[in-house]
């Protein structure tokens, strides 16, 4: 395998170990600097100059991309994506973790447990949104921060009033987030690569320090995850599109809250608390499935006419309740069941033997003429109530 690391920093502790893990199994490994690639559109395929030539083909990229160059480091990921190189995180996976607010918008409709957060942008928001979320103390987090920079605890709500007030005049984006009392000053990271956990940790935080990040002077530990803990982070991070990836979740009373997904996971913390060889998982992930290049499937399918990917949900009462996927017809009518989610289970590629049970939700491809009538009605949003302040009670 030839394998491209992209990255500025080719001395930094995770480049080296990835650097090294795929030179001792025997694959061509580089690194290169993200900044010097050009994208060229100009020829009749996607291709890429590197330093002003072009560049030579790559069996896979493994990206390290900063957060100082999310923009054009994901149009990099995504024009290898492009050449059909393979890429263990997407460019879409690398941009949606990046954004915090994007990131737990598409995660809070996943059923992942994650701390109450809030977003607002007029001061006269600022109140009720504190109290949306559980009320004072709150954390206030800039949107696009890391390790811990941009993390800021208040303890009551005039003082997080000033500091998201101070924050918007200088033009930054912030969440409310609910702070977790009983995780004060620590977190579990976990190392998701494929469709596993390689490895976990717990960071503790040094003294009255509430944020656990090493960079931060946080102490650090292996942690044998349990099973409810290790299948969020695994969902985490296959719903950003990462397939590898750093999950940060609070332990919350009633169990994991994830806080976020890195797409670009430092493993000098985790290799040296775990003493496992995660730069050798994730280069063996990649080796297997280098085979296997990100397809953007509605794209591919476009070209299709009248064809594409819909979900259809199996109702209460529902004639197909009971019916294997053979009897249901759908065959029939031009339309291939990919996928059935039963709650939290996927199944890919079922069986026509497959009995379908009321609320399974089938993800299919097939004319979509077909199955416009059985796609559902938009669900619903359910009333919130919630006890606001006489002060918030005002238009």
């Amino acid at each position: 395998m030839k394998l491209a690391i992209l990255s500025r920093s080719p001395g930094a502790y995770s480049t080296h170990r990835l650097k090294t893990a795929a030179l001792e199994r025997g694959h061509e490994c580089k690194v290169l600097n993200t900044l010097r690639f050009a994208i060229d559109l100009a020829g009749d395929e996607p291709d890429l100059q590197f330093r002003g030539r072009q560049l030579s083909d790559y069996d896979a990229i493994l990206p390290r991309i900063g957060a100082s160059i999310t923009y054009f480091g994901t149009a990099v990921v995504r024009q290898f994506e492009q050449m059909d190189v393979y890429t263990p995180n997407t460019a879409n996976g690398i941009a949606n973790s990046r954004d915090k607010l994007r990131a737990t918008q598409i995660l809070s409709r996943h059923d992942i447990g994650m701390p109450a957060t809030s977003f607002v942008r007029d001061k006269a928001d600022v109140l009720p949104a504190i109290e949306l979320v559980g009320g004072a103390p709150v954390v206030i987090k800039l949107l696009e921060g890391t390790q811990g920079i941009g993390v800021i605890l208040a303890p009551d709500k005039k003082v997080a009033e000033a500091i998201i007030e101070t924050l918007q005049s200088t033009r930054q984006n912030v969440l409310i987030q609910q702070f977790i009392a009983e995780s004060k000053g620590r977190d579990i990271r976990a190392l998701v690569v494929g469709d596993r956990v390689v490895g976990a940790m717990r960071r503790t935080a040094e003294g009255d320090e509430f944020r656990s990040n090493v960079h931060r002077g946080g102490s650090v530990e292996a942690v044998e995850l349990s099973p409810e803990y290790e299948r969020t982070a695994v969902r985490a991070a296959q719903i950003m599109g990462l397939r590898v990836a750093g999950v940060d979740m609070l332990e919350g009373n009633e169990g994991p809250l994830v806080m976020e997904v890195n797409s670009s996971p430092g493993l000098e913390g985790i290799e040296r608390a775990t003493e496992l060889d995660i730069a050798g998982a994730i280069v063996d992930h990649i080796a297997n499935q280098v085979a296997f290049p990100e397809l953007d499937v509605r794209q591919r399918l476009s070209v299709s006419t009248g064809y594409g990917v819909a979900e259809l949900h199996i109702p209460e009462g529902s004639a197909f309740a009971g019916q294997t996927i053979s009897e249901s017809g759908l065959r029939d009518r031009d339309i291939s069941v990919l996928t059935l989610h039963r709650d939290n289970v996927v199944i890919p590629n079922p069986k026509g033997s497959r009995a379908l049970e009321a609320n399974d939700r089938l993800t299919c491809f097939g004319k979509l003429e077909e199955m416009r009538d059985l796609i559902p009605a938009r669900r619903k949003r359910r009333a919130k109530v919630r006890k606001l302040p006489d002060d918030a009670l005002q238009d």
